[in-house]
């Protein structure tokens, strides 16, 4: 109930731009800009946590998309997924032909978000990442890719609060702590190809834990650069330490 009104209100009231505070707009055309994927890229945590697939991001996390993210991941702005899923259906086609997905690729391509704590979920009222990933595969869709979303992975024990953190206890913290859900390779027939997808990385941990445990469930059966991750944002230094590649 939580959710749909907030989802509701968000539709009906007048706002203001979450981004930068733009009068009666959801998001002004500035902040959209940031979220385009013009800075699109290939980034990597340092240090890069082991079993780390590769990783695209849209957009830098600072300004107006920390705000807009952390506006829908913590204050419940769920309009907010629509511009935030266009940025991560940039990010999952990122790269050109060495991307993950493209219209004339073969194949199906399927988002697994990461999953959220359970407690998290009822406070927020809502899972950020699935919702985002919903969006982006709509998006997807929309430019002729065959795109779907699969939450096929859960929390098998309970996992402290990731902030405070640093990347070593964040790594501790998370080992062995996903796993595929029963039933699961039902839904990932073989020759679909699995981007995982959050809204942010910053240590890596997280997908470094998720993509473990998709490929010990066996779902990923090629070499470990087979599997994709695509996120919204990432630190600006995290772009920085990939060799960029001019797109011709």
């Amino acid at each position: 109930m939580r959710g749909w009104w907030q989802e509701l209100a968000g539709l009906v009231l007048p706002v203001d731009c979450a981004g930068c505070g733009a009068v009666r707009v959801l998001v002004c055309a500035e902040c959209r800009d940031a979220l385009s994927g013009a800075g699109e890229g290939a980034v990597r945590p340092s240090p890069r946590p082991a079993g780390l697939p590769v990783v695209r991001a849209a957009a830098v996390y600072e300004g107006a998309v920390r705000s807009l993210l952390l506006a829908h991941k913590e204050r419940g702005a769920l309009p907010l997924a629509g511009v935030l899923g266009a940025a991560l259906a940039v990010a999952v086609v990122g790269g050109g032909r060495g991307g993950a997905a493209g219209p004339g690729g073969a194949g199906e391509v399927v988002l697994v978000p990461v999953p959220s704590a359970r407690r998290q979920v009822r406070a927020r009222g809502h899972d950020p990442a699935r919702r985002i990933a919903l969006a982006a595969a709509g998006r997807l869709r929309r430019a002729g890719v065959r795109a779907r979303v699969a939450p096929v992975l859960g929390l098998r024990r309970a996992v402290a609060d990731q902030a405070g953190l640093g990347a070593r206890q964040r790594r501790e913290n998370l080992a062995g702590a996903l796993a595929v859900r029963r039933g699961a390779r039902g839904l990932l027939p073989g020759g679909t190809r699995i981007v995982l997808v959050d809204d942010l990385v910053t240590t890596g941990a997280t997908l470094a834990e998720a993509a473990r445990a998709v490929r010990a469930a066996g779902l990923v059966t090629g070499p470990g650069e087979a599997l994709r991750a695509a996120v919204v944002a990432a630190p600006a230094d995290s772009f920085r330490r990939i060799e960029r590649v001019p797109r011709v």
